[in-house]
């Protein structure tokens, strides 16, 4: 029903052995590895070794360290070489490039010295490690096949060949990767579960609510589907159907971008849809007359052509490497078949250099078929149960705080109401409230978020509270507050962050008397040790206060300045909450409800916007200059 090809993994005709990728959750990908070497056996699975490779800034800071030259003078010139991680320039384009960086060779001898021996350095391996997800499987002991590596930190072996050697050595290479998407789909059931029985496989494949949800750009959180551009997208495509989000899942690339506003268009009605060849209708009527994939690539060779699938897919790969002498070889056979069956030959060789052109950067619909079932389900989740899912996400994103500011943002547009930090009801990732309490909160807080605070520190709060019941009284946490909370820095921020304001004590009196509680919960826990009180001196410890110091109350913005420097975001107010009634009258937007402001306009697509500077950073432009 999806149009996948097996030949596209595996045929009879192909040369080289397939690769395996295969996605699994991120925190259980080391029981798929466990698994692999009890089925097959340890000696038989290995991990793959790959090279550092000494880059450009990599190569001047690592032999400025070993010249002895100072490292800010070393790292200063670094910094100067442009970073592109996808594409990193080397010294000797940097140095044609960036005039500082040829201005500071030239005025100094040592600089020179540093440039010219990085330069005869570059590209060189600088040390081994494991691959991130690379496992080879082997039918016999994969020592007996090629050398092996040891590394102390890896209880596996690891070959000394890399992964385009142990390929060539005849070794299956297999991909297991962790994915964290996959890991949000999986908490969020066992959330849903707390409540119902539920399947993710049993969800319906065309839910008109989730495709509504998606139009409207609503896809923060969804797999593939949540960057600016993408939701962009969304809104203009207006996706009703699960085939146009494998669509847009591959065409949302360098390269094949270009053919975005041709398929929307397309799809809306807007242009008219044409085929290569009215016999490529079938296959290309998905994707509104546009090849978007590898696998309609196979198909047309088949259908025009006469190929068998196993022989399309070496067509494929000879597109899509563009080797000459394989390419002509291919023309030759491409055009023959055309014309046994009644397609001219100018005609044939047209339909073949439009295929040569596509497959360079032509998509594996399997891979994108399943990726847009992963889109298509945290969608779906997001959809009809969004408390589960954003209780999941915010979990999985805790140590994220731009990211978690983003999502309470969110929920707050959905009318989710997510409970503020406290001691006394939080745990350490966020959960869907289960409470049938006057508070109506949907989501209870994660004190992980708290900067400082450990997930044992959290652990440990949690099972004192659900052993001992809920902490009445500052005496009462100061008495029973678990060691690894007993530090100054801790106790600060969650003051800060509003945890204690259970204990009806201001923030600011708290923080002023940190070192009074400190000594309380101190002397407590020795008392408690030396277990030598008599019956007297244990009514007086019950009758003993801790001295709170009077200070001035912090303002608003001073509270939620603190509350903003332990959590990373706003959450029990926001700075700009007091100047809301100004908004209209000053013709300012939200940002939440800006797009309808511009729709609903007709004179100015201009703007205004209110918002606080939180951070400046420092970069380098392409010619070296700060801005």
């Amino acid at each position: 029903e999806w149009g996948l090809l097996f030949e596209r993994f595996l045929n009879p005709e192909r040369v080289s052995m397939p690769d395996f990728d295969i996605d699994f959750c991120k925190f259980r990908r080391d029981e798929v590895i466990e698994y692999v070497q009890n089925k097959y056996g340890k000696d038989n699975v290995a991990q793959i070794i790959t090279f550092g490779e000494l880059k450009s800034r990599a190569v001047i800071r690592d032999t400025g360290r070993v010249l002895e030259m100072p490292y800010t003078q070393v790292d200063k010139i670094a910094k100067l070489i442009p970073y592109d991680q996808a594409k990193p320039l080397s010294i000797e384009k940097a140095l044609r490039e960036v005039k500082e960086l040829d201005l500071e060779k030239k005025n100094d001898v040592q600089v020179e010295k540093l440039l010219n021996l990085s330069q005869k350095l570059e590209g060189l391996y600088r040390h081994a490690s494991t691959h991130a997800s690379g496992v080879v499987i082997g039918d016999r002991k994969i020592s007996d096949l090629v050398p092996l590596y040891y590394d102390p930190k890896s209880e596996m072996p690891i070959t000394q060949f890399n992964m385009e050697w142990v390929e060539k050595a005849g070794l299956v290479k297999f991909d297991f990767l962790g994915l964290q998407n996959l890991t949000l789909i999986s908490n969020t059931i066992k959330e849903i579960n707390k409540k119902i029985k539920f399947n993710i496989s049993s969800i319906p494949i065309s839910d008109f609510k989730t495709f509504e949800m998606l139009s409207k750009g609503d896809s923060l959180g969804v797999f593939q589907l949540e960057s600016p551009g993408m939701r962009d997208i969304l809104i203009k495509l207006k996706p009703e159907k699960i085939e146009e989000i494998v669509a847009i899942v591959s065409l949302y690339r360098p390269g094949p971008m270009e053919n975005i506003p041709s398929y929307i268009s397309r799809k809306n009605g807007q242009q008219e849809i044409e085929y290569l060849h009215p016999k490529l209708e079938p296959i290309l009527k998905e994707t509104y007359g546009i090849l978007i994939y590898q696998e309609q690539v196979q198909l047309a060779a088949q259908i025009l052509s006469g190929y068998s699938l196993g022989s399309a897919d070496i067509l494929r790969r000879a597109m899509g490497k563009k080797k000459k002498s394989e390419m002509d070889a291919q023309r030759e056979k491409f055009v023959f078949g055309a014309l046994n069956n009644n397609i001219s030959k100018d005609k044939a060789n047209f339909i073949f250099d439009q295929m040569s052109a596509f497959a360079g950067y032509g998509f594996n619909k399997s891979h994108a078929a399943g990726y847009a079932l992963i889109a298509y389900q945290t969608a779906w989740l997001k959809c009809h149960y969004p408390n589960e899912f954003f209780a999941a996400i915010m979990s999985l994103e805790t140590n994220d705080s731009e990211k978690l500011s983003s999502f309470i943002r969110e929920i707050k547009t959905k009318n989710i109401t997510l409970s503020l930090p406290n001691i006394n009801e939080t745990f350490s990732d966020y959960r869907v409230s289960s409470s049938n309490d006057d508070k109506n909160f949907n989501i209870i807080f994660s004190l992980s978020c708290v900067k400082n605070v450990g997930i044992g520190a959290i652990k440990d709060l949690v099972m004192e509270r659900e052993k001992n019941g809920l902490f009445y009284s500052l005496e009462d946490f100061a008495k029973r507050i678990p060691n690894s909370l007993l530090n100054k820095r801790v106790l600060e921020n969650l003051i800060k962050s509003g945890a204690l304001d259970c204990l009806n004590i201001d923030r600011s009196e708290l923080i002023n008397s940190i070192d009074n509680i400190l000594s309380f919960a101190d002397m407590s826990k020795r008392e408690n040790i030396s277990n030598q009180s008599s019956l007297f001196q244990i009514e007086e410890q019950n009758n003993l206060k801790i001295r709170i110091n009077n200070t001035a109350k912090w303002s608003l913005t001073e509270k939620l300045q603190e509350e903003f420097s332990v959590l990373g975001f706003y959450i029990s107010a926001h700075p700009l909450d007091s100047f809301g009634l100004n908004f209209e009258k000053f013709g300012i937007f939200t940002s939440i409800n800006y797009q309808d402001n511009i729709k609903n306009s007709n004179s100015t697509k201009k703007c205004k916007f209110i918002g606080i500077v939180t951070r400046v950073q420092f970069r380098n432009s392409k010619n070296g200059k700060k801005f």
